[in-house]
């Protein structure tokens, strides 16, 4: 592998080659993609020098990968929850089925990942995408893998492949995920909650009657956002019109992603309704969070995270299946989100938000960065 010890965090010392850095995400929503491109970005900003390459696990781990995993993903999660809930059970709920599901996905994945791995010539590895951590870790566990592994954890719960003593290192967004990490990778796992995973806008405090105006809103609106994630699962419609119920003064944005056929039928069905924003995918995310005083969101990952950093209060409604339910009882248990299961409690719900405003995270901007800490794992630090 590269030689990692000749080089130092925050630009390569003259004469010595630059440090390496493998990023492993999946193009599987945007729940991994994202954090991938966040860290990249904040890896350049440190160390301009740094070669950072961004990899799709899937795509590396061969044909058979892209058919267990990638085909008809995007059709379940959208119309069959159902299927994705009992593909969870087998996969990381069930111990002995989960034990069978993890030998299966290091049986698939760990040559591609090794000719990936061999390609890239990394000083360090970093996974978004929870089965490349798992496939690693067990190849670093068996010294096949010699440099250092990280895995960059943005769900809160459900941590079976997020979480391996085969890692030197496990980046959290919520703190919160400590206890269970180390139920599962060991008490002596490292643990490090960091900013960085996300678009570096959010490290900085917002105005929020700035961030409605420049969405086309009154600086004094009650800004509900409701969200399907990266694919726009979820019911959506039904969240829309329960934020809309919530008052005359609410406005709404709506999220919905790649689902380019949800974004139209809500363009056209609120075209003329100035109280509702419908926006598909979009780089938007800090100006959205800063504007909106409660998040509606259907698939938990990074985005609650960053509207409790922005202040909103968030609700977790519209697609509770797989390890969203484990996140759901989570956000529960950790008084993170308020959880609503039906269509009927959620505009009740959605007032409770409005009617107890949060603060924005300031704290936020202060904690470790994810660059420098996989900066010096790679200058080994």
């Amino acid at each position: 592998m590269h030689g990692t010890l000749m080089h130092t965090a925050g630009g390569g010392a003259v004469g010595w080659p630059p440090v390496r850095v493998l990023i492993l995400s999946a193009d599987i929503g945007a729940g991994h993609d994202a954090p991938a491109r966040s860290l990249r970005d904040a890896i350049h900003a440190r160390d301009p020098d740094a070669v950072v390459e961004v990899v799709d696990t899937v795509a590396a781990a061969g044909p058979v990968a892209r058919t267990l995993v990638r085909s008809g993903s995007e059709l379940v999660l959208r119309r069959l929850p159902w299927l994705f809930e009992l593909q969870y059970a087998l996969v990381a709920r069930w111990s002995l089925t989960r034990g069978l599901a993890q030998w299966l996905a290091w049986t698939v994945g760990r040559r591609g990942l090794a000719r990936a791995i061999r390609a890239a010539q990394p000083d360090v590895v970093v996974c978004t995408y929870p089965v490349a951590n798992l496939v690693l870790a067990f190849e670093r566990l068996r010294g096949r893998l010699e440099v250092p592994l990280v895995s960059a954890v943005t769900d809160l719960a459900a941590l079976h492949y997020w979480a391996h003593h085969g890692c030197d290192l496990h980046l959290v967004i919520h703190p919160e995920s400590a206890a269970e990490i180390r139920s599962i990778a060991g008490p002596a796992a490292r643990i490090l909650a960091v900013r960085g995973l996300s678009d570096a806008a959010f490290e900085e405090p917002a105005d929020a009657g700035t961030q409605r105006v420049a969405l086309g809103f009154a600086s004094a609106d009650r800004v509900v956002t409701v969200s399907g994630g990266g694919w726009g699962v979820g019911d959506l419609r039904g969240a829309l019109q329960a934020a809309l119920a919530a008052g005359p003064d609410v406005r709404v944005v709506a999220l919905c992603g790649h689902n380019d056929a949800l974004r139209a039928t809500l363009q056209a069905t609120y075209a003329r309704d100035a109280r509702v924003l419908v926006l598909g995918f979009t780089d938007r995310m800090p100006e959205v969070l800063g504007a909106t005083d409660v998040l509606v969101h259907s698939t938990a990952g990074l985005t609650v995270q960053e509207a409790l950093v922005r202040g909103a209060r968030v609700v977790s409604y519209g697609w509770g299946v797989g390890h969203l339910r484990f996140n759901n009882a989570a956000y529960r248990r950790f008084g993170l989100a308020d959880v609503v299961t039906d269509r009927g409690a959620l505009t009740t719900a959605i007032r409770r938000g409005l009617d107890s405003p949060r603060e924005p995270d300031i704290a936020f901007g202060r904690l470790p960065s994810a660059a420098d800490a996989v900066l010096d794992l790679a200058a080994g630090r």
